[in-house]
């Protein structure tokens, strides 16, 4: 059962339950993509077709629900076979696949922005840095030229600069078109790179 299932779903017709909560992240994330930017329980039951009541006993809150609802992306790397070992083609792979994910994924990773920003969103997938771990494996054939500590500082910079924060301000403040700021953001991660392998870290 899921990490994030509540007790209610762990006892008698599992497979059942596994279904309906299924259908209310489906329609959870069909509304978000449809413009609504943080559904409630209500809304995603009304949607599924399932009750209110059914649908608390499943997610407690309106947080509970946007969690789940967030993309699970279960891999650890975001490399195809054989990427070869030239670190600036293996992060240009790996950053094209995630600024693709950022950008299929807009509606629920701009949700995920903002609950992050409260007291308490310690627990929200967009603080589990599964991202820094990609870039770390792309950037890997430079461990005996940088040292594992440095090629980790690079990911967490690199990271700092296209993840949906980056991609929030450079449409909604600088105004640029997502095709745009995806170039923006595949050209900075080289940048930081090639800066990386001239100059250094700071």
């Amino acid at each position: 059962m899921n990490a994030m299932s509540t007790v209610y779903e762990e006892f008698g017709r599992t497979r059942q339950k596994a279904r309906t909560r299924s259908q209310l992240i489906a329609a959870t994330r069909a509304l978000i993509a449809a413009g609504t930017a943080s559904p409630t329980v209500e809304q995603a039951a009304e949607a599924a077709s399932v009750s209110r009541t059914t649908a608390y006993r499943y997610f407690p809150s309106q947080k509970a629900l946007l969690i789940a609802a967030h993309p699970e992306i279960q891999t650890s790397s975001l490399l195809p076979d054989e990427p070869g070992d030239d670190p600036v083609t293996r992060l240009a792979l790996a950053i094209e696949k995630f600024v693709d994910l950022v950008l299929e994924s807009e509606g629920q990773q701009r949700t995920m922005l903002r609950l992050s920003l409260e007291s308490d969103a310690t627990d929200l997938p967009l603080r589990q840095g599964r991202a820094i771990g990609w870039f770390v494996d792309a950037l890997a054939p430079l461990e005996p030229r940088l040292g594992k500590a440095d090629i980790y500082r690079l990911a967490v910079a690199i990271r700092s600069a296209v993840g949906i924060e980056s991609l929030v301000w450079l449409t909604d403040i600088a105004g640029l078109s997502r095709e745009e700021a995806a170039r923006q953001l595949r050209w900075t991660a080289q940048a930081m790179l090639a800066h990386a392998l001239a100059e250094g870290l700071p």
